[in-house]
Parts: structure tokens; C-alpha cells; sequence
């Protein structure tokens, strides 16, 4: 598909369509839409920075690519003035007192932000269940989930109601949902964009990345919010990334985890399509390579045990006192405990329960240090990976979208359902979601830093699929 900012950016410079009348035209579909996707619209902001684009244009002055498109940011961003709830009961008040880096970058490019979109509460689920806005619903059948925990971006450049959208993966909160709406959605490289202004979920994992409906926007929007910041000492400098110059066959060898695909929990379908890519690129003469996952069936445990220690940790300062609404009780004590319980969700609670659990005296030394040394595995297994491939290759999701209400009766089959994702965040690596293949999409991998290389092996996908 053609780069829909491209396509938008030169009908405003011809005077096709007005920068006001295009932002009026997402906010009122936005506005009507009946997929849950969107917790607040930001009206007055988008229609103010709308008419600075149209006097910019009618002054005959040139804009910048971004200046003018429309997009939309995932409700765990701060956006300075503007409502930052994490789809919670607990900040469904709370108004952000400043702007994360990579919403600041963009802003400052000229792209103006038209809503904060529904996700799971906190980043917590991976369906957009978990959320006091309503489920998302997918943007192909509305019965089922929009997948999570970004499932209102994915749906809001599914359905075209914004041009982009920034969400935020931790363990595959950007790709699943892709995935499960037919659209791209990239994790970069761990520190390669800021994550300040993003409620942290689990700190080691986090990352900021765009969904987009072409590999040609995801190529503009990470050249505009990549690089260093003094905020976040994770990030570092990046080279751009240029998808020009084209990938040859004979420079590129393909792995894949045989592990993955003999998985029981893969459904046929999704595992035969994928089998038939992994057939064509073969056909082309390109080197391809089953590799063992030898600590695959841990993954889950690990990232689990990892990611609920760190969010109980980054939670612990929503008690009422700075943050949200403190409900009264008998004793100070009491407050706390209320107050939290009414605020999150139960899936939440869960999380926080157990990464507690993972941290209290007697089980840290068994469980989160275990894990600890689990991913440093995992980390090593990747680099001995790729001195061997280039790329690997994967499914996103081990099932097709799940209907609504399925997955909030069995959490654990929830969890189960980041297999395919949660590896790659462990270990920090840049991976993409591309709409080809199979019903819910391809997983494309490479090492750390190679994100340009993970782009450029989609692109040469969207030729021979």
C-alpha cells in the first residue's frame, strides 16, 4: 500500500482538501465510530494546529512531510493538558503536566494528534478488554477483540480514522494488535526512541513505536522520534533508516524456530500459511534455516515473572496521594488499600498481585532472579542466532483474534497468546508486524539495531507475496 502521509501531504499542498476540513473529517469519524477505539478526542487542540497548517499554506510557505497529518496516540502517553487516563478508573481524571518525547517530536514536526486511543488498562492484557472505555472491537468483525494492549491504535488506522498511530509494545502490545487488524506495527530496537512521557508498564521491555498502513510511513515517523534523549538514559543515537537502495536475495539468510512452528497451541491454518512463505522465499534463492528455541517453553514464565515484578514496582506510587482519587477510610492503611483496589482492574490487580509475590522475601532468590538469568539465555541464544541469519521469520499470534469475552474467562490463555512476541522483547530486539502470510500476519526480527534491515526484508515480502 501506498504511504498514506505522503498521499495526505500532497492533496493538502495541491488545495485538494483543507488541513481543518481533513482534521474536521477524522475527528467526526472518530466521534461516530463504534469500535471503542478512542477514549478522548482532542478537538480543540487538532483544529487550532489545523489552522496554523492552512494560513502556513495560503502564505504560499512549504510545509515539512508530517506537518498537517493527523494521528493518533495511545491513552498511556502524556500529552501536556490533555487527559493520560491508561483507560483506568484510577487517572480517568488525570491530566498530563507535560508531553512524552516521541508525541513532542512528532508535534513539533507538524503532525497534529486527534485523539487518545483505548487500550488494556496500564498495557495490562492483550486483548483491550481491560478497559473502563468498552472493548475494542476489530476492525474486520466486530465480535471479536482488537487485540492488545494497543488494540485502538491498530483499529484506528485500520479503519483510516487517523493517518498513524503511536502505541507503546512491551511484550507485543504493538504487533499483536496489528496483526489482528491488518495493519503494520513496529517495535524498534529497545532504547532507540524515548521513553519519556510513557507510563511504564515493565521498564526493561517498553518500547515506542508507530502503526502504520505502509512500511513507507513506519520509515518516516521513526526518523522523526528516534534518537537520543537526556530524559531516558536507555536511548542512544540512530542512524535514519532509508528503505531506497533494495535488499538482494543473495545477501539476506532467513531463519525460522522450528520450536514455534511445532507448537500444539499453533493453529493449522496460521502454521500451513506460514510453512507456504517460508516455501516461496526459498523459491526466490534465498537461504533459509530452521533453528531451535531451546528455552521456548520458559519464554512465557520469564517475561510473566519479569514484567509483573516491574510493574508492581512502577504502580506503587498510584496510592491517591499524587495520583488520582484517594478514597477515605478508617486508617491511612485502609485508605491505600481501597483506594487501590476500586482503581485498577482486576486484571491489573492480578499483575500487581503477583509481582509482589515475585519479589517478596523468600520466592525473589527462586523466581525473579531466576528469570533474570532466564533472559540473559535468551539474550545469548538471539546473538549465536544471528551470526548465522539475518532475519528471522515468525507468527505473530498462535491463534486467530479471540471473540469478546473469551479471553477475560481465561487469563492464562491470554498470556499464552504473547508466545510468539514476548522472546523478541526479552531480547530487545527490532521486530515488525506485516500484514502478509497469514491470517494474523508475519513477525520479522533482526538484531539489535537493524531495524532499517527488518524494514527493508518487509519490503522485499510485499514483492514476492
Amino acid at each position: 500500500m501506498a504511504s498514506a502521509i505522503i498521499q495526505t501531504h500532497e492533496k493538502l499542498v495541491k488545495k485538494e482538501i483543507s488541513c481543518t476540513q481533513l482534521v474536521k473529517e477524522k475527528l467526526e469519524a472518530l466521534a461516530k465510530n463504534q469500535y471503542n477505539s478512542v477514549n478522548f478526542l482532542l478537538s480543540d487542540l487538532a483544529l487550532a494546529k489545523a489552522k496554523q497548517v492552512d494560513d502556513k499554506i495560503a502564505k504560499g510557505e512549504k510545509i515539512g512531510l508530517l506537518e498537517g497529518i493527523p494521528f493518533g496516540v495511545k491513552d498511556v502517553f502524556l500529552l501536556q493538558g490533555q487527559h493520560a487516563s491508561a483507560s483506568s478508573k484510577f487517572l480517568k481524571n488525570y491530566i498530563s503536566p507535560y508531553t512524552a518525547t516521541a508525541i513532542q517530536k512528532l508535534v513539533d514536526a507538524g503532525a497534529i494528534p486527534v485523539c487518545k486511543e483505548n487500550a488494556d488498562s496500564f498495557g495490562h492484557g492483550s486483548t483491550s478488554e481491560n478497559t473502563i472505555f468498552g472493548s475494542v472491537k476489530n476492525a474486520h468483525n466486530e465480535e471479536l477483540v482488537g487485540g492488545g494492549s494497543s488494540g485502538g491504535s491498530a483499529v484506528n488506522v485500520a479503519k483510516e480514522y487517523t493517518v498513524f498511530s503511536i502505541g507503546g509494545d512491551t511484550g507485543g502490545s504493538i504487533r499483536q494488535p496489528a496483526g489482528y487488524n491488518k495493519v503494520y506495527g513496529f517495535k524498534p530496537t529497545y532504547g532507540r526512541i524515548s521513553r519519556y512521557g510513557l507510563m511504564a508498564y515493565a521498564s526493561s521491555t517498553d518500547c515506542v513505536g508507530p502503526i502504520t498502513s505502509s512500511l513507507e510511513d513506519i520509515e518516516l515517523v521513526m526518523n522523526v522520534i528516534s534518537g537520543k534523549d537526556y530524559h531516558d538514559q536507555t536511548t542512544y543515537e540512530s542512524q535514519a533508516i532509508n528503505l531506497a537502495p533494495a535488499l538482494t536475495p543473495e545477501s539476506v539468510t532467513v531463519g525460522y524456530y522450528g520450536d514455534f512452528i511445532d507448537n500444539k497451541g499453533l493453529d493449522e491454518k496460521i502454521k500451513s500459511d506460514f510453512l507456504a512463505v517460508i516455501e516461496k522465499i526459498k523459491a526466490k534463492g534465498i537461504q533459509v534455516k530452521a533453528l531451535s528455541f531451546k528455552n521456548a517453553d520458559t519464554l512465557v514464565s520469564t517475561y510473566y515473572a519479569l514484567a509483573m515484578a516491574e510493574t508492581a514496582s512502577n504502580l506503587a506510587r498510584l496510592d491517591g496521594s499524587m495520583y488520582g482519587e484517594r478514597i477515605a477510610a478508617d486508617t491511612l492503611k485502609e485508605s491505600y488499600a481501597v483506594t487501590r483496589s476500586e482503581g485498577f482492574t482486576a486484571e491489573s490487580q492480578r499483575r500487581i498481585v503477583g509481582g509482589n509475590q515475585v519479589l517478596s522475601q523468600g520466592y525473589a532468590d527462586e523466581i525473579y532472579l531466576k528469570a533474570q538469568a532466564l533472559r540473559k539465555n535468551i539474550i545469548q541464544l538471539f546473538t549465536q542466532d544471528f551470526k548465522e541469519v539475518s532475519v528471522i521469520l515468525s507468527p505473530v499470534s498462535p491463534t486467530l483474534p479471540p471473540k469478546i469475552g473469551n479471553s477475560l474467562k481465561d487469563p492464562l490463555a491470554m498470556y499464552l497468546s504473547d508466545i510468539y512476541t514476548i522472546g523478541f522483547s526479552l531480547g530487545e530486539l527490532p521486530t515488525l508486524t506485516t500484514p502478509l502470510g497469514t491470517a494474523t500476519g508475519i513477525q520479522i526480527t533482526a538484531d539489535k539495531k537493524q531495524d532499517e534491515l527488518t524494514l527493508k526484508f518487509a519490503k522485499y515480502l510485499n514483492e514476492i507475496l
